[in-house]
C-alpha cells in the first residue's frame, strides 16, 4: 500500500510538472526532490508514470519546466558523484536521476530545435560564483552530464567493491582514487578478479542505458551524407581525452564483455538464480559498438580518395584518432590479449549452437549480432587482431557459427540485417591468405543445419552453405550475390580439394548463372558469370593436384561452357529471350511494389520459434507493460526496422594482387615456363572481372527501364574468361573418353582416380595473377553499418522501451 501511495505522489509531482500555467522555480527544491526521492523503485515505474504524450506536451507548452527539470537531475546527479555517493539517499537519488534523465532525452532529441540544449551555454544568473563573488562559467550541460556518468561508473560501493574498509575515517573519495585499480573485470590489461556485487551491476546497467541514449541523438537524423558528416558531440565529448574515464571505461567494458560466461557448471543454472551480469554484458556491447563507430563520412571520402592499393585506410589503424576508444583498441597487441579476446568471441557465438543432453540446460545468449559487429570493428581498426585471428586455428571456431547464422536467417526477412554482417565478415577474411589457407582443414564438428550430408573440408562447408543462401533465401538477399561469389573466388586460389558436393554446387550455381535467360534479365547479372569463370581458373590454374572432383564435374557439364561461348548475340534471338523476361517480371513487380525502396528489412524482435535462441522479448515487455499504467502503448507482436541500401561490391572491395611465393613456384610450374614468368610480369589470358565491372558499371540503369541489346552482349561476351576451362576440355575430354571405351569405366571413381594422376603441365595458357578484392572503408558501409547497430540496439532495448514510439528517423519502425 505504501509503495501505491508513494507512486500516486510521484505521479501528483509530474501532473503539476506539465499542468502549470506558469513556470515552477527552480529554487523550490521541495517539489524538485520529488522526482528523486525513493517513492520510484524501478525504471518500469518511471516510464509508466511519465508517459511520452506528456512529455512532448511539456516540451512544447512548458519548454522552461522541462529545462529546469533537465538541469536539477543533471545537479543532483554531481551532488553524489562530488559525495562518492556514499549515503543510500545518495545512491537512490543518483539512480532515479539517471531514469529520469534516459526517459525524456529520446523526446529532446527527436525535436531539432532542442538538439542544441545540452550543449548551450549556462545564463549568467545560473553560473557558480566564488568566494570573491565572482561568476564562474559551468560547462555545459552535456559534458556534466557525461563526466558524471563516466566517474559514477567507477564509484565505490555503488558501481565498484570498495577496497578500504568501511567506515567514517576510511571514505574513497570518487575524484581521488585512482579507477584503474578498479576495472571491473580481469582480462585484457587487468590480472585482478574484482568481488562480483549484483547491485554494482544493476547500477552499471542501469548508467550504460542512459550513455546510448545520450549517444542516440543519431537516430533522430535522416540517413543521408549530410546529416551525418558533421560528428556526434555527445560521442565525440565521451570518446575524447576530456573524459579521463576513458582508458579504465574502455578496459572494463572489453572485459565484462568477453569474460561472460553464459553456461557455467551447473546445469539449469539460469533458471535457479538470477543473472545480473548478462544485462550489463549485452548494454557493455552495444556500448563498445557505438563507441567504435564514431566517423564521419567526410574524413572516410576524403581518405579513400587519397589512399593507393598499397596503403591502409588512415583512419582503420586508430593511431591518431581523436577517438580514444578506437585509439586503445588500435594499441592492442600481446598475444596472451588476442587469445583472451579470440576466445571471448568463439565461446560466446558459439553458445547458440550448443547441443547437450539436457534439453535447454544451457543459457542460451540473445546479442550474438552485437558480437558479430565487435568482431567487425576489431578486426577492421586492430590488423594485428586480424593477422593474430588468421594464424590461429580457432578462426574456423567463428567461421562455423557464422555459417550457421547465415543458413538459420536465409529464408527469414526479419534477420536480413544478421545476413549481411555475417556476409560482410566474411568478405573482410577472405582478403587475407591465410584464411583461404585455413579452410582447408577437415571439417568434423556437425552441428545441426539442414545441409547435404558430405565429408570435406571448412571450405565446401563454406560453398554448401553459400549455394543454399542463394537457391533457397529471400530475394531481398540478392544484392548478396556479388558479395557470395566474391569471397569464393578470393579463397579459390588456396582450396587443395573440394569434395564432390561442393564442386556439384558451384556448377549448379554456374549453370543457373550462365542461363540466357538469367543473363540478359538485368545489366549486371553476368558478372556473376565473371566471378565463377574466375574462381573456376584459380582452382585449374593452381590446385590442379587435388581437384579432380571439380575438374570431373567440369568435364561432366561441359555442355553449359559451350552453351556460353556459343551465346547467340543477334538483335532477333535477344528481343525474343527479353520479352519471355519481360513477361516474368511484370507478375512478380506487382508482388514486390515496395522494393523499389532502397532499404529492407532486417529485425523482428519476437522470433518464429524457441529455436531461434531469442528471448520472446514482445511477451514479456506486454506483461511488464499490462501491470502498469494504461497510457503505455503496447507493442505489437512483431517489430522490424529497416536497413540502409546495401553498398556495391564495387565499392567495398579494392583489388590487389597476391604475393606468396608457393604461388610463384605453381605458376611456372603449370605453365612450364622459366622464372621470367612470375605474376607481376605475365599478361593475364583474359581481362580481370573488375575492368569489365567498370567499364559496365557506370552503364547501369533501373532495371525497369533497361533491355538487354546486341551491342550490350557483344560487349562483355568476347571478354568471358573461358580460355583455360576450353583448353582443358580440349585435353582432357578425349582422354576420358578413350578411357571409358578401352576400359569399359562406368563408376565415376575410377574416373576421378584417372584425373588425379593426370597433369596439364605446359598446356594451360599462361597463369593469371591472383587478384584479391579486399574490403576498404567507404561511406556506404558506414551507413549501413550506423542504421544496422542502432536497429539493433532500438529493437534489444525494450524493457524499459528507451526509443519506442519516439520520430526516429535513421530508419523506419514497422509492425508485422
Amino acid at each position: 500500500m505504501g509503495n501505491t501511495d508513494s507512486k500516486v505522489d510521484f505521479r501528483v509531482a509530474v501532473v503539476q510538472l506539465t499542468s502549470h500555467s506558469q513556470q515552477i522555480e527552480p529554487n523550490d527544491e521541495s517539489f524538485w526532490d520529488q522526482f528523486w526521492s525513493d517513492k520510484i523503485s524501478s525504471v518500469q515505474d518511471i516510464f509508466a508514470l511519465v508517459p511520452a504524450a506528456e512529455i512532448r506536451a511539456l516540451r512544447e507548452e512548458l519548454p522552461s519546466n522541462l529545462a529546469t527539470l533537465c538541469n536539477k537531475l543533471v545537479d543532483r546527479l554531481q551532488v553524489a558523484a562530488e559525495n562518492s555517493c556514499q549515503t543510500q539517499r545518495d545512491q537512490t537519488a543518483a539512480i532515479n536521476c539517471v531514469r529520469l534523465l534516459t526517459r525524456l532525452l529520446p523526446y529532446i532529441f527527436e525535436e531539432p530545435e532542442w538538439r542544441g540544449f545540452f550543449w548551450s551555454e549556462i545564463p549568467s544568473g545560473q553560473q557558480q560564483m566564488t568566494s570573491t563573488g565572482e561568476y564562474v562559467s559551468k560547462p555545459p550541460l552535456a559534458e556534466r552530464l557525461l563526466q558524471t556518468l563516466a566517474d559514477l561508473l567507477f564509484c565505490p560501493d555503488f558501481t565498484v567493491a570498495s577496497k578500504k574498509k568501511k567506515g567514517p575515517e576510511n571514505p574513497e573519495d570518487i575524484h581521488t582514487i585512482d579507477s584503474c585499480e578498479y576495472i571491473w573485470e580481469a582480462g585484457v590489461g587487468f590480472s585482478q578478479t574484482p568481488i562480483h556485487v549484483p547491485s554494482n551491476d544493476k547500477n552499471r546497467t542501469e548508467i550504460l542505458k542512459l550513455l546510448l541514449t545520450c549517444f542516440s541523438e543519431t537516430i533522430y537524423m535522416t540517413p543521408t551524407v549530410e546529416q551525418h558528416s558533421r560528428p556526434n558531440k555527445w560521442l565525440t565529448y565521451f570518446t575524447s581525452g576530456q573524459n579521463r574515464q576513458t582508458l579504465p571505461l574502455f578496459t572494463s567494458l572489453i572485459n565484462i564483455v568477453f569474460s561472460y560466461d553464459p553456461v557455467g557448471y551447473l546445469p539449469y543454472n539460469y533458471l535457479l538464480f538470477t543473472d545480473t551480469r548478462e544485462p550489463l554484458v549485452e548494454v557493455a556491447a552495444q556500448l563498445l559498438c557505438i563507441t567504435l563507430d564514431n566517423s564521419s563520412f567526410s574524413s572516410i571520402d576524403q581518405s579513400s580518395s587519397t589512399t593507393s592499393l598499397n596503403k591502409p585506410f588512415p583512419t582503420a589503424s586508430g593511431d591518431e584518432c581523436p577517438n580514444l576508444f578506437i585509439n586503445y583498441l588500435s594499441r592492442i597487441h600481446r598475444d596472451d590479449d588476442f587469445n583472451i579476446l579470440l576466445k571471448g568471441f568463439c565461446r560466446l557465438l558459439n553458445n547458440p549452437l550448443i547441443q547437450t543432453y539436457l534439453p535447454g540446460s544451457c543459457k542460451k545468449i540473445g546479442f550474438y549480432q552485437e558480437l558479430l559487429i565487435l568482431f567487425w570493428k576489431f578486426c577492421d581498426r586492430n590488423k594485428k587482431f586480424l593477422y593474430h585471428a588468421l594464424k590461429s586455428g580457432e578462426i574456423l571456431d567463428l567461421v562455423v557459427p557464422i555459417l550457421y547464422f547465415l543458413n538459420d536467417a536465409r529464408s527469414d526477412t526479419s534477420r536480413i540485417g544478421l545476413m549481411h554482417i555475417g556476409v560482410f565478415i566474411l568478405l573482410l577474411l577472405s582478403g587475407e591468405r591465410n584464411f583461404g589457407v585455413r579452410l582447408n582443414k577437415p571439417y568434423a564438428t556437425r552441428i545441426p543445419m539442414d545441409i547435404p550430408v558430405f565429408t570435406g573440408t571448412h571450405a565446401d562447408l563454406l560453398i554448401i552453405v553459400f549455394h543454399k543462401i542463394i537457391v533457397s533465401a529471400h530475394q531481398r538477399l540478392q544484392p548478396l550475390y556479388d558479395c557470395l561469389l566474391t569471397i569464393i573466388v578470393n579463397i579459390s586460389p588456396y582450396l587443395k580439394t573440394l569434395s564432390m558436393v561442393s564442386s556439384n554446387k558451384l556448377l549448379h550455381l554456374f549453370e543457373a548463372f550462365s542461363s540466357p535467360w538469367f543473363l540478359l534479365a538485368a545489366s549486371d547479372n553476368h558478372h556473376l558469370v565473371f566471378f565463377l569463370l574466375e574462381a573456376f581458373n584459380n582452382l585449374i590454374q593452381y590446385q590442379f593436384d587435388g581437384n579432380a572432383n571439380l575438374v570431373y564435374t567440369i568435364i561432366r557439364k561441359r555442355q553449359v561452357f559451350f552453351s556460353l561461348s556459343n551465346l547467340a548475340t543477334d538483335s532477333q534471338t535477344i528481343a525474343k529471350l527479353s520479352v519471355r523476361n519481360a513477361n516474368t517480371t511484370s507478375t512478380s513487380s506487382k508482388k514486390n511494389i515496395d522494393t523499389s525502396t532502397n532499404k529492407q528489412t532486417i529485425f523482428q524482435t519476437n522470433l518464429k520459434s524457441p529455436a531461434n535462441d531469442e528471448p520472446q522479448l514482445n511477451k514479456d515487455f506486454s506483461q511488464q507493460q499490462q501491470s502498469n499504467s494504461s497510457s503505455t502503448v503496447l507493442l505489437s507482436n512483431a517489430m522490424i526496422a529497416t536497413l540502409a541500401e546495401t553498398p556495391s561490391i564495387h565499392t567495398m572491395t579494392e583489388r590487389t594482387l597476391a604475393a606468396s611465393p608457393n604461388l610463384d613456384d605453381i605458376h611456372r610450374q603449370r605453365s612450364g615456363t622459366t622464372n621470367e614468368s612470375s605474376p607481376s610480369s605475365t599478361r593475364p589470358a583474359s581481362p580481370p572481372l573488375s575492368s569489365i565491372v567498370s567499364s559496365n558499371y557506370s552503364q547501369q540503369t533501373d532495371n525497369s527501364l533497361w533491355s538487354p541489346t546486341s551491342d550490350w552482349v557483344q560487349s562483355w561476351k568476347g571478354k568471358l574468361p573461358v580460355q583455360t576451362i576450353m583448353r582443358l576440355l580440349q585435353v582432357l575430354v578425349p582422354q576420358v573418353e578413350k578411357i571409358c571405351m578401352d576400359r569399359g569405366l562406368t563408376d565415376e571413381s575410377e574416373i576421378i582416380k584417372f584425373l588425379q594422376h593426370g597433369t596439364l603441365v605446359g598446356l594451360l595458357p599462361v597463369p593469371h595473377p591472383i587478384l584479391i578484392r579486399k574490403y576498404q572503408p567507404n561511406s556506404g558501409t558506414v551507413m549501413w553499418f550506423r542504421t544496422y547497430i542502432w536497429g539493433v540496439i532500438y529493437l534489444r532495448n525494450i524493457d524499459p522501451p528507451i526509443w519506442y514510439d519516439t520520430d526516429v528517423k535513421l530508419f523506419e519502425i514497422q509492425r508485422v
